[in-house]
């Protein structure tokens, strides 16, 4: 880089006027509870926590009653079905499959006891005055009405995290020692659905939010600062807290862009627009509260992804975009991504993983691989790829994939199907649609993982789905660069760069020296900052403050915003510059 970094890794969307709401510290959480409770004049009261998974329960628990009286503390953890039960309740849905299952169709409710849940609701009916706890996963179905509902929200990064250091369980089991994977697994294909279904039944009722992401540093917030938070997002563009982790192709380029930690071996990834996985920082006075991003989605996916997105894919963010740094790395794995109806008959999941690599930047020799040969024999190349995987021998992949040439502002379209993966040296902002795990890696060069251990291999899901019909001739008329100029103003040009027409994500490119118009058009629009070192996004009717965007940074504009402008700004003031959007066809 010619000048210091300016990528912004803590974006925030500032709360004025609520410090009062905000409680930092055990002590001051439980004051203000304690003041909550003073304030009631009921005899009995009744506190449930209810907690997400990936929480430290012991944490919490000792630290709320050490600071309160309780009459009784009852734990769901008591009336939740046996290990074993539970087990059985949920193979089905993971299989035994060592990366995928099949997204639950269970609830909380389907992992109680019934009989040992009725015989607690009916003690916590006959007890007498005095306040009580009851803590845990399902707490509100034990009491659907408390007098104080806390919700304790964890970000999926840090769940994740945990589960590496081996520090937390899935829901209902002790197995904090097995391995990561198949930890992520339960949550992605089972936890994390099951808690995000009843949390969405309690946002509009909770009375505080507890953000517990650092572990003995948590912070409370009021439900109805957080719900005005997620609130005062929809009016105006924001960016999700994007997060980096490394891999074993991962380069360099991100770690002096973004300004990266100097001491891991590499960065392999950045996940900059996923809400699922990404967390939301409400900034209230100097404290930066944490929330699963997510949570814009559930509370009004209206606002938020406008009417025909969310008729379409219901309360889920359906744009990806993150980062693939292979920056004096190594080639990603070869891969391939199901269609449409093998991802919903094996997994559950309505719609499948397009994609794209917008090339953000090209070292020497960057490359990507793209489509099958011409002339390739599917007999031959999927008889190597198994030999390769069963003797640890090595696959040419050079011989039945073809390999393209790439550069800065490239841009390659990836319809599900379709072989393909990075070649080293290229840093690939990666634009696709949401199923982000459905990847079927097909040969990984020989690599173990970052764990020294084999990196799984799925060739028989990623045989079932190739399109052997996508060769060099068709690639190269519907997949590379297909780029088209389609208006032009003052200062400005507008491009088409895709995506295929089987995919239902579109791409604009916008070169600009001067002030550029945009519209939601009642859609949820996904942009990054590909040139330029700095841009100011503006309402036109100054519905929103003005929002800055530093170079490589992505950011997200509601459907309820509607019309902005983009224009250089500070040093990057009368320089060309670019920006990418993505937004769904309708």
């Amino acid at each position: 880089m010619k000048s210091k970094s300016n990528f912004n890794k803590s974006p925030v969307i500032r709360l004025n006027g609520r410090d009062n709401e905000c409680f930092q510290g055990w002590k001051n959480i439980c004051l203000e509870l304690n003041r909550n409770l003073s304030g009631c004049k009921k005899q009995k009261k009744v506190i449930v926590v209810e907690t997400y998974q990936g929480v430290f329960h012991d944490e919490i628990l000792s630290s709320i009653t050490a600071e309160i009286e309780f009459k009784q503390t009852y734990l769901t953890g008591d009336v939740l079905l046996s290990e074993d039960r539970i087990n059985t309740l949920v193979c089905p849905d993971l299989t035994d499959d060592r990366v995928f299952g099949f997204l639950t169709r269970l609830h909380m409710i389907d992992f109680f006891d019934i009989d040992k849940l009725e015989k607690l609701k009916a003690r916590l009916k006959e007890t007498g005055n005095g306040i009580f706890l009851i803590y845990g996963y399902g707490a509100a179905i034990v009491e659907p009405e408390p007098d104080v509902l806390i919700y304790a929200d964890m970000a999926r990064w840090e769940i994740q995290q945990r589960m590496r250091r081996r520090e937390v369980s899935n829901i209902g089991v002790e197995n904090r020692e097995e391995a990561f994977e198949l930890q992520y697994k339960r949550g992605y294909f089972l936890d994390w659905r099951i808690c995000d279904s009843l949390k969405k039944t309690l946002m509009r009722k909770w009375d505080y939010v507890l953000d517990t992401n650092a572990e003995k540093n948590p912070k409370m917030l009021t439900g109805k600062a957080v719900t005005d938070g997620l609130n005062h997002a929809y009016t105006r563009p924001f960016s999700v807290v994007p997060y980096f982790d490394p891999g074993v192709w991962g380069g360099e380029w991100m770690r002096e862009v973004c300004d990266l930690d100097k001491e891991p071996e590499n960065f392999a990834w950045c996940f900059n627009c996923i809400p699922e996985e990404n967390s939301l920082y409400l900034g209230i006075g100097e404290v930066l509260f944490e929330i699963p991003s997510i949570n814009l989605v559930f509370l009004d996916p209206v606002k938020l992804l406008g009417d025909a997105v969310h008729a379409r894919f219901g309360d889920e963010f359906p744009i990806r975009f993150d980062f693939l740094d292979t920056m004096d790395g190594g080639n990603l794995s070869l891969q391939v991504h199901p269609m449409t109806e093998y991802i919903r008959e094996k997994f559950g999941i309505h719609y499948t993983q397009d994609e794209s690599y917008y090339l953000m930047d090209a070292g020497e020799g960057s490359s990507v691989y793209l489509g099958l040969k011409n002339g390739v024999n599917p007999e031959k190349m999927i008889k190597e790829l198994k030999d390769a995987e069963k003797t640890n021998g090595i696959f040419d992949a050079d011989k039945h994939v073809q390999n393209w040439p790439a550069k800065k502002h490239d841009h390659f379209l990836i319809p599900a199907g379709t072989v393909h993966c990075s070649g080293k040296n290229g840093m690939v902002l990666e634009i696709s649609s949401t199923p982000y795990i459905f990847t079927f890696k097909l040969w990984d060069w020989g690599r173990t993982g970052l764990d020294g251990k084999p990196r799984p291999i799925n060739i028989e899901h990623g045989i079932n789905v190739i399109q052997w019909n996508r060769t060099e001739n068709w690639v190269k008329r519907n997949l590379v660069n297909k780029i088209e100029e389609i208006n032009r103003g003052d200062g400005w040009v507008e491009e088409k760069t895709g995506l295929h027409k089987r995919e239902f994500i579109e791409t604009r490119r916008h070169w600009f020296t001067k002030k550029v118009h945009h519209h939601t058009n009642g859609g949820v629009a996904v942009l990054n900052l590909v040139e330029g070192r700095e841009v100011i996004v503006e309402s036109p009717a100054d519905a929103f403050e003005p929002f800055i965007v530093h170079y490589a940074e992505t950011f997200i504009v509601p459907a309820h915003v509607g019309e902005y402008t983009i224009s250089p700004h500070g040093e990057s003031s009368g320089k060309k510059c670019a920006t990418i959007k993505a937004y769904v066809r309708t």
